[in-house]
This record gives C-alpha cells, structure tokens and sequence, in this order.
C-alpha cells in the first residue's frame, strides 16, 4: 500500500483558491465587518504558512540532508524485544556481521564476526551513551521484524526495517535519561521493547567508553 502526502508547493494553490473564495463572498459585506473576519483569517493564514514552510525545512535538514563527516557513528539494532548498540571502537570501522554468527548466550547477540580485525574492539551496549553537544549518525537494522526507534522527548522517530538500513542524525544537548520506544507493534512482547538513551557531558562519555573498552579487552584476554 502507497501512501501518497501532498506537499506544501502542491497544496498552495488550493490554499490560495479557496482563500480567494472566502474573501470574495465577504467582500460583499459592510466594511466593519469585513475587517472583523478578515484580518483574522489573514493573520491565520500566515501564521499556517510561516509554520509549514518552518516544519518543512526542519524536516528536510533531518531527513534529506546527510550528517556531517565528523558525527559520531553508532549502530542501532532492533530484535524481539530489545535494542542493542554497537559502537565502532578505536579504529572508527565497524566489524562485519553475519546472522549465523548470532549467539546472545554466547555473548554475541549481533553476530559479529571474530574473524574480522575491525570487529574486535567494537563496543555492544543494551543503553545508548552519547557525548552532549556532539553530532551522532545513527544506522539502523533489525534482525526479525520491524521495529520503531523513537526518543519521544527529543521528537525522533524511524524505523528498523530487515534487510535495510536507514539513517537518522541529531545533535543531544541537555545532559540526562531519556526513554527509547519502539513504536511498532513488533510482537507479544512489544510493551518491554525499552531502552535509554544516557547523554553525558564529553568528559563523562569518555570515562564510559575508556571503561567499557577496558572491558572488552579484558574479556578478550581470559582464556
């Protein structure tokens, strides 16, 4: 099924026409009471413009505009019913998955694969830590169904499709928890499909990834 939305360029001139329609049949009314229903819908109208035209660029930086080289990368992946984060550690390169490789008992829930030198200082987490005032580029998957990634309070949403991966990139600000949802009805266990999101000033994010990479390579040298 398409879903077809019409867009602020092809809707104005039907704005446009039926503002027209409505200004010509008060036209004819005495001028005290033109003014009175006339300067009002005026100023509606431009307040609704204003507000498209505003949501529409914001959309469109976030969505059609590709994050800068310098952001952060981190990969979010959807399963029933968690989410997982995997960080690129030291190198910045992502280690190679493989669905036959998946063993969370084992302690690789995301299949990475052990043979690959990218993928041995890379960082899986169940809560997503970020660095406050730092761009990040999320890439999403998912492993079974689709899921929906949402933060709610910072107005993020998009979804894990299988076999694709879709991009979404902000900027976290204010240091604190936030709730991550998934928004799409994945399974029976949809409602405990919970996560956080832990923004940290740049210090304290360094701290929990100096700690964490600490970790791997002290699990990686036990026998």
């Amino acid at each position: 099924t398409e879903i077809y939305t019409l867009s602020l360029h092809d809707a104005l001139p039907i704005f446009l026409l039926l503002l027209g329609v409505v200004i010509r049949k008060r036209a004819s009314r005495p001028g005290h009471q033109f003014l009175i229903e006339y300067l009002p819908l005026a100023a509606l109208t431009l307040l609704f413009a204003f507000l498209g035209i505003r949501a529409q660029q914001l959309w469109a930086a976030q969505r059609y505009t590709g994050a800068d080289l310098s952001a952060m990368q981190v990969e979010v992946t959807g399963k029933q019913f968690v989410w997982y984060f995997r960080y690129p550690g030291a190198d910045a390169a992502f280690g190679r998955t493989n669905l036959a490789l998946v063993a969370p008992a084992a302690g690789n829930p995301l299949g990475i694969d052990p043979n690959d030198p990218d993928g041995r200082d890379d960082i899986v987490s169940s809560q997503l830590v970020l660095p406050a005032n730092r761009e990040v580029d999320l890439t999403l998957r998912s492993q079974d169904v689709i899921h929906g990634f949402s933060i709610p309070q910072m107005r993020i949403k998009q979804n894990a499709i299988p076999g694709q991966t879709a991009h979404i990139h902000f900027t976290p600000e204010t240091p604190g928890d936030y709730a991550i949802l998934c928004t799409q009805v994945c399974g029976m266990g949809h409602y405990r499909m919970l996560a956080t999101l832990r923004v940290l000033p740049p210090a304290g994010f360094a701290t929990w990834l100096h700690a964490h990479e600490a970790a791997r390579s002290s699990s990686e040298a036990q026998p």
